[in-house]
């Protein structure tokens, strides 16, 4: 059975102003989500379905939908807010998705394969791809996940701060635990990101870092429903609180119940967290283009 690629595109996009996951970057109009999915049919991947907003169906169906219809198979469901464990008693603020685990969780009844998870807004590199897919399809162990980890230096931005999780790996590569990281800066000299208790944190720049680019297996459901409903009886009444997947697989990485591969990748990440980010997307894409990594034209 071919793994499914299942890609995250419910994020507002506030720091970028707007739909980011449906800004043009390629020549022919391709979105970075269009160079992830490339990647994805050329290693081998059989399904694509995406995690979306309501508002934005219509944009989906025309942008992605039609055009691959033909290629590979491709599904989409709606992160919605009230997608809650029954019982669940919640804030009536609430107009945020609630977090990267539950955009996994409402795919459930989609998905009864191994699987990869991307963000709509990040590009990744066919190398990634091809490690995640060779994980997916070899790997047998059914509570044995992945993350494809990037050096921290290949993932910052020049015009702003980022959020990065920080990979703790033991001697076999596997993860002990991942320290979410937020405001992440680059400086000449590496990187700085505020401590808890007003110190600034250093980096040197390789450190190893979560881009979301995880493997996951049909049981992760069980653990990730188990700490959605944890988290929600905790921070259902914070409008604002969400559950990322580092925070939710942390807890069973360290009671041993699964286990996680870091397998590094050398490619460079670019994304479009901030608008001043496009130029230099653009700029790499046509790159790759020169260089016949990609077509002009990806349809």
């Amino acid at each position: 059975m071919k793994p499914t690629l299942l890609v995250l595109a419910a994020g507002m996009g506030s720091r970028y102003g707007g739909d980011k996951q449906l800004d043009i970057v390629g020549p022919s109009g391709e979105t970075i989500i269009d160079y992830s999915i490339y990647d994805a049919i050329r290693t081998g991947f059989g399904k694509i379905v995406f995690v979306i907003r309501r508002d934005i169906e219509e944009q989906v169906q025309k942008r992605f939908i039609e055009k691959l219809k033909d290629r590979i198979e491709v599904d989409y469901v709606f992160q919605d807010l009230d997608k809650l464990p029954e019982g669940s008693i919640v804030s009536a603020e609430r107009k945020k998705p609630w977090g990267t685990s539950h955009a996994i969780l409402v795919t459930e009844n989609k998905i009864n394969e191994p699987f990869g998870v991307i963000n709509s807004d990040d590009f990744y590199g066919i190398d990634s791809f091809r490690i995640l897919y060779d994980f997916l399809v070899n790997d047998i162990d059914p509570n044995r996940y992945c993350i494809v980890g990037y050096k921290l230096g290949n993932t910052l931005s020049d015009h702003g701060h980022v959020n990065r999780g920080i990979c703790h790996v033991d001697k076999n590569n596997l993860l002990t635990h991942i320290v979410e990281t937020k405001q992440i800066e680059k400086t000449p000299g590496g990187a700085i990101a505020p401590g808890s208790n007003g110190e600034k944190i250093m980096f040197t720049g390789e450190e190893i870092v979560s881009m979301n680019l995880w493997g996951f297996k049909p049981s992760c459901f069980k653990f990730l429903g188990e700490e959605f409903v944890n988290f929600i009886k905790k921070h259902g009444m914070d409008p604002k609180a969400e559950l990322d997947i580092p925070t939710s697989v942390d807890k069973f990485v360290k009671s041993g119940q699964i286990t996680i591969k870091v397998l590094m990748s050398n490619e460079r990440w670019f994304g479009v967290t901030y608008r001043e980010d496009k130029p230099f997307v653009v700029e790499n894409i046509n790159r790759m283009i020169r260089e016949g990594i990609y077509p002009s034209s990806l349809y």
